[in-house]
């Protein structure tokens, strides 16, 4: 008979290797940004960082990050876009209201586009507050849009 150590246990209990560095480089977005000393300096270097951070991206996640970043840039241009537990976020008042997912970054079979709950969705009782993204057609596009502008109304 086998027994679990407690090293063996605290293995699979608890946080992924992929979560425990998300929570990493989310420490180290923070200090960096902390670092930058005016607000225009810490809202361009934000900026920068998640145009960085998309071009590190692998195809398909890349192509997906670039049409999310326009889309929303176009259509909110009020969210500021920074840095999100490794992920390209866009922030309105320094709270995060939506993200783009890269598949590879939890090793899903799809990347995804989510909303917190400072977004401005709610329908009724229930709304969904993430989609998964295979591809982009136009007309997911316009609804991505329509999105984000109810997020931020």
């Amino acid at each position: 008979m086998t027994t679990k150590t407690a090293a063996t246990k605290s293995a699979t209990v608890g946080f992924t290797d992929e979560e425990r560095a998300a929570m990493k480089e989310h420490a180290r977005e923070l200090k960096e940004s902390a670092r930058r000393t005016s607000a225009a300096a810490k809202a361009e270097g934000d900026r920068n960082d998640v145009l960085a951070k998309i071009a590190e991206m692998q195809d398909p996640d890349r192509a997906l990050a670039e049409r999310i970043h326009a889309i929303i840039t176009t259509n909110a241009p009020e969210l500021a876009p920074k840095l999100w537990y490794g992920m390209p976020s866009y922030a309105l008042d320094g709270k995060i209201v939506c993200f783009f997912q890269a598949a590879e970054k939890f090793k899903a079979r799809y990347a995804t586009f989510g909303f917190n709950d400072i977004a401005n969705l709610d329908d009724g009782s229930m709304w969904p507050a993430a989609y998964a993204l295979t591809k982009l057609t136009s007309a997911d596009e316009t609804h991505i849009a329509e999105l984000v502008k109810k997020a931020v109304s």
